[in-house]
């Protein structure tokens, strides 16, 4: 099924897991990518992965802490193709903490490339995505809505940016513009086997998260991702 044949597709944290599997399907069902991430060796393998496979794709560096380049990229993507039917905001950051143990720097890091790269992007993708009624597609957690001990600062941002979804959704539904939030839970990446459990934490209070203690496949997300734009 070709349902992305003449879109074009802006995927941020591309070069691994749920970025990554979202790239390629969305180019899979003939959308044209690019595929944004601070690693951009990751992002250029991905892109040609994408045309080797007949596709269209170009890679991009991106820093989700960095104001001037989440301000930066959504132009730059739109020029090189040529216009912005899909906004995916994929790319984050992930800690567990005693929430004790947290510190003020941690929790601002944690917002700053959680929610404000979303603010950011989603601020510049609007008016593109107004002259093609497209929409935005960003991932949070289900740590959002489900009380997950120790990810109190990941749990915060990912609620933050789900509520930015509503929020958008609402406020640009007459534009034809849709906006939405996917919350999984634990997903098999890179990034949920490089954060370390802290030492002393209740295994009960952990399984209250992820009662199945099955992580999801990348690719299950991806599709998610790809219905929902």
């Amino acid at each position: 099924m070709q349902r992305f044949e003449g879109k074009a597709c802006l995927v941020t944290g591309a070069a691994a897991g749920i970025g990554r599997a979202s790239a390629l399907r969305l180019a899979e069902e003939g959308a044209s990518v690019v595929a944004a991430d601070i690693n951009l060796a990751g992002a250029e393998a991905v892109a040609e992965t994408i045309r080797a496979r007949g596709g269209r794709a170009e890679a991009m560096a991106f820093d989700a802490g960095d104001e001037a380049s989440c301000r930066a990229l959504v132009p730059a993507a739109t020029a090189a193709l040529g216009k912005l039917d899909v906004l995916c905001n994929i790319a984050g950051i992930c800690r567990a903490d005693h929430y004790l143990a947290l510190t003020l720097a941690d929790w601002e890091r944690m917002f700053r490339i959680n929610v404000s790269s979303v603010f950011l992007l989603c601020q510049a993708a609007i008016p593109p995505l107004k002259a093609t009624r497209g929409n935005i597609v960003t991932i949070s957690s289900a740590s959002a809505v489900a009380g997950a001990a120790y990810w109190s600062a990941y749990g915060a941002s990912k609620a933050a940016v789900a509520s930015l979804m509503r929020s958008l959704a609402v406020e640009f539904a007459a534009d034809g513009i849709r906006a939405n939030a996917i919350l999984p839970g634990g997903v098999n990446t890179g990034l949920a086997a490089t954060y370390a459990i802290p030492e002393g934490i209740d295994p009960a209070l952990v399984q209250r998260l992820f009662p199945l203690m099955a992580a999801a496949e990348p690719e299950e997300i991806a599709a998610a991702v790809a219905s929902l734009a």
